[in-house]
């Protein structure tokens, strides 16, 4: 297995804290697919305005997580770590679905399937689950993009 606890996930993220949405990769295959987890607590940032009586993970949020185990899988296919000048952007997402709302106390199970590389864009079949539940799906792109003097 190859499993990456938080400190690896660091060093294969641009994101910190609020926006690191990748608790532990538990396992993938290089130019196949992932597995992560996010453990939803109760001090997210987000929860106090969404929603106060009732709170509950922003689907955008949701898909962001999708997308930052895309780019973790991204970076281990090829090899690269990010840097002060190069990272993988999120530029596209299709059929997007929300199946079931996330909350405080979940673990959403993150899964991405790389479909295909084609000329630098890479596409992913992704999904979100709590348990048994799928609580959301995406088709997700990703770019390698330089940057910077």
């Amino acid at each position: 297995m190859n499993t990456m606890d938080i400190h690896e996930v660091l060093k294969h993220l641009p994101h910190r804290y609020p926006f690191l949405l990748i608790d532990r990769v538990l396992d993938y295959r290089k130019d196949e697919w992932i597995t992560a987890i996010k453990n939803v607590s109760i001090n997210e940032p987000f929860f106090p305005g969404h929603f106060p009586t009732r709170p509950v993970m922003p689907g955008v949020l949701v898909l962001e997580a999708m997308a930052q185990a895309c780019a973790i899988l991204s970076f281990k296919s090829e090899d690269l770590l990010p840097s002060p000048n190069a990272v993988y952007y999120f530029v596209g997402i299709n059929e997007a679905r929300f199946k079931r709302p996330v909350e405080p106390g979940d673990q959403l199970f993150l899964r991405a399937n790389l479909k295909r590389k084609l000329r630098g864009m890479w596409i992913f079949e992704t999904e979100a689950r709590v348990g048994e539940e799928t609580a959301a799906t995406a088709e997700l792109m990703s770019t390698y993009k330089e940057f910077g003097p």
